[in-house]
């Protein structure tokens, strides 16, 4: 018997399912932000901006605290950035901690350059913080950005 063969086998197994795991919980956690943020949308053109406060007051006491009415609104406005920005589907490459930063950014083109670059150099949300906290996006030359914004078209995927 061949103990280490097993061990490694053993090993690259669980990895495997942890990276299968994390991926199937990311993916199922943004189209869940997604989804909800588009019927937080509707209901809001339905029933006034009041509606996210209602919905946290009841979330919080049926569902967890965790929903609160600052986390419904990034789900809208996570619906609202695809929406505007054309996306077909999300990235999952993306975190939903990456995606909350990066909603919080104004302009299509600023948001797309920061997911080229996250993907990239695979950055952790804080590297993504400091690149946005030190204009990264805005130090770049007018012909920089316009290269990015004509060259590539963000496609997430």
């Amino acid at each position: 018997m061949n103990y280490y063969n097993e061990i490694k086998e053993l090993i690259i197994n669980n990895e495997t399912t942890k990276r299968v795991k994390d991926y199937s919980k990311n993916k199922s956690d943004l189209t869940t932000n997604y989804n909800v943020g588009k019927l937080l949308s509707e209901a809001g053109k339905h029933y006034g901006e009041g509606i996210i406060k209602e919905y946290s007051i009841k979330l919080k006491s049926e569902v967890g605290k965790q929903y609160t009415e600052r986390t419904l609104r990034r789900f809208r406005q996570f619906y609202k950035v695809c929406i505007a920005a054309n996306w077909s589907t999300v990235s999952t490459d993306l975190s939903w901690s990456h995606y909350s930063e990066l909603i919080a950014l104004n302009g299509i083109n600023k948001i797309n350059y920061y997911i080229k670059v996250i993907k990239e150099q695979n950055l952790t949300v804080r590297q993504l913080r400091e690149k946005i906290k030190n204009n990264e996006y805005e130090r770049l030359d007018e012909n920089t950005k316009l290269k990015l914004i004509n060259k590539e078209e963000h496609k997430v995927d």
